[in-house]
């Protein structure tokens, strides 16, 4: 499979995002912020249908898109918590205008189901390097941020007293949340972001309390999934996403197992 250029893309486009995914949705599901990440996914379909509609590239559309609204809800800091419902509203409202913009665009109505669902085969050349950009930005600050979110993170009330500015880790956080999101939805698409921004994350949550095990266990999983969907469909002809949600649940059950072993 590898004598394809379509599949050596794929499969350098969904190791990046994986391990990026893995990565970032590990402090996602440490601060229990999952639904504000899927959110965000739905932010950024509105975006590049959007965008579409108005001459520019989509994924460009749907990293703007997500970015202003990580930098919004990290600016309602220890607020966003419990707000289900409102985040709830926020994520069905984009997925309307996002049908709205298609209604005036029907020419990328076929292209939207990409979207929604992900087409990790149809990466080009000119994505990867774009996909390459966000992770290095992301993890870059990710790093940057890393003490102060942690501190944050487990012990909010110490760290706000200590002088960090709970609301800045939040912003900041979530910005590079919303970056990731953008890439991960090239590859499994906006309704199925859980897959690789949660599933794996979570997964590594119940195999291990320490943080430098957690994360790279977060990231093996992520890149496993995405690499072993990718065979998967390659053999079987059936959806890449298909196969990496699945492998997400399995592994996900598997460390539940796990756990109480």
């Amino acid at each position: 499979m590898f004598e394809y250029d379509f599949m050596v893309n794929a499969f350098a486009a969904s190791g990046i995002v994986a391990a990026l995914s893995g990565i970032v949705g590990y402090f996602l599901v440490m601060r229990g912020q999952t639904f504000a990440g899927h959110a965000l996914s739905h932010v950024g379909f509105a975006g590049a249908t959007g965008a579409v509609l108005l001459g520019l590239p989509p994924l460009w559309g749907m990293v703007g898109f997500t970015l202003v609204a990580g930098v919004g809800m990290g600016a309602l800091g220890e607020k966003l918590s419990g707000r289900d419902v409102a985040i709830g509203v926020i994520l069905s409202l984009s997925l309307g205008f996002g049908l709205l913009f298609l209604h005036f665009f029907t020419a990328y109505a076929t292209q939207a189901t990409a979207l929604l669902f992900g087409n990790v085969l149809g990466v080009n050349h000119e994505t990867l390097v774009v996909l390459l950009g966000l992770a290095v930005v992301s993890l870059g600050a990710l790093a940057f941020i890393m003490r102060p979110l942690m501190f944050a993170s487990l012990q909010p009330e110490l760290a706000e007293a200590k002088g960090v500015s709970l609301r800045l880790v939040s912003v900041l956080f979530l910005a590079i949340t919303a970056l990731a999101v953008a890439a991960c939805t090239q590859i499994v698409g906006v309704l199925l972001v859980f897959a690789l921004m949660v599933g794996p994350a979570a997964a590594a949550q119940n195999l291990t309390t320490r943080l430098s095990s957690g994360l790279i266990l977060a990231a093996l999983f992520a890149l496993g999934q995405a690499w072993l969907g990718l065979t998967l469909a390659y053999y079987t002809d059936w959806p890449t996403s298909f196969w990496i949600t699945t492998l997400a649940a399995l592994v996900y059950d598997a460390s539940l197992l796990g756990r109480r072993a």
